[in-house]
Formats: C-alpha cells, sequence, structure tokens
C-alpha cells in the first residue's frame, strides 16, 4: 500500500526573499509530500519526496494579490520594530505584484490625546516611501472603543482586500487576538515573526 500527501508547494523564484527565508530547505527546491509505503510485512517506510508541480499554486497564490492591509495598533509615534517590518514586507509584496496598499492606524482613544500623531503619520509616510510607495489609502479608526481585531475584520471586509501583513508583535502585545484573527479575518493574514 502507498499513499502520498502534499504539504506545502514551493515557492517560485520570484517570490519575495523576506518571504522565502521562513520556508524550510526543501520547500525551496519543491513542493514537499510524504509518501509511506509498505514493505515486507508490517513494516511501514517514510520518505519525503520533492515535487516541481507545487511551484505554479504559490506563485499564484501571490498573483492574485491586489490590495493589501497594513494596520498600525502601536502609539510608538516612529513606529516599532514589527510595524516597521510589515510596512516594508507590505510594500515589497505591493510593489513585486502591483497591489495597492491601505493603511489603517488603529486606537481606542482619539487623536486628540494622542500629541505625537502627526509624528505617527509622518513615519507610516517615510517607511511606505522607502519602499517605493507614496500614495495609499489610509483610514484611522480612533477612539471607537473597538477590539483592533474587530477593526482589522471590519476593514478587510469593507474593501474586500486579498492580504492583510500583521506582525506577531502585534499579538504578543496583545493589542490583537491570533485566534480571532483567524477565525473572522475573511482573506489571508501574513504574519511576520520578531
Amino acid at each position: 500500500m502507498a499513499f502520498a500527501t502534499s504539504l506545502l508547494p514551493a515557492p517560485p523564484a520570484s517570490v519575495a526573499p523576506e518571504l522565502a527565508s521562513f520556508l524550510p530547505p526543501q520547500a525551496k527546491r519543491g513542493a514537499v509530500s510524504l509518501a509511506a509505503t509498505r514493505r515486507r510485512g508490517a513494516r511501514i517506510g517514510v520518505r519525503a519526496e520533492v515535487n516541481e508541480s507545487g511551484s505554479a499554486l504559490a506563485a499564484d497564490a501571490f498573483a492574485q494579490v491586489k490590495h493589501v492591509l497594513l494596520p498600525v495598533t502601536d502609539r510608538n509615534p516612529y513606529l516599532s520594530e514589527g510595524t516597521r517590518q510589515a510596512a516594508a514586507t507590505s510594500a515589497s509584496l505591493a510593489k513585486k505584484y502591483g497591489a495597492n496598499i491601505t493603511v489603517v492606524v488603529i486606537d481606542d482613544k482619539p487623536k486628540e490625546e494622542f500629541p505625537e500623531h502627526d509624528t505617527q503619520m509622518s513615519s507610516i509616510r517615510w517607511h511606505l516611501s522607502e519602499g517605493g510607495f507614496t500614495e495609499f489609502g489610509l483610514m484611522e479608526r480612533l477612539g471607537e472603543g473597538k477590539k483592533p481585531t474587530a477593526i482589522i475584520g471590519e476593514v478587510a471586509d469593507e474593501l474586500e482586500l486579498d492580504l492583510v501583513v500583521l506582525s506577531m508583535e502585534a499579538i504578543h502585545s496583545k493589542h490583537v487576538d491570533g485566534n480571532l484573527l483567524a477565525e473572522f479575518i475573511p482573506c489571508p493574514v501574513l504574519l511576520l515573526p520578531l
């Protein structure tokens, strides 16, 4: 008895380097599959096979991305390390695949209670322009009293977004609930490790 199960497709050569570095080495060469074979008696062997057919699947996944959401949940006027990383990744993906970027700034306090608001807006513009984006959508959801996860879901749904790019820092700092994010966001979410 023999069977094979595909685990993950390989990224094509055109996948952004910052994304390819997170994949295991065998995934960079081709789709990884496990094949279990029964040999003589009850002994079962498992071996990994590399298959190039999964490359097209990974290429199509990012080629369909036309609108990226970058949520900003931290109050750092110069942006936290995680938010800067998410901004750079969003700009890189959007530039590579011809997508638009929408930034949503989320905070439970109104703009008037955050004296460094203008500095934060300038910082967002600067980081995205470093990635080649001078034009992007900007939404502010300040002082609404809603949880950031709910706001991200609402915006992703309203704008029919294709991808949300977020640093794990937002989850670790308890700004965003990872479980709710996975359950209610209507599009893929790219979580970037710190």
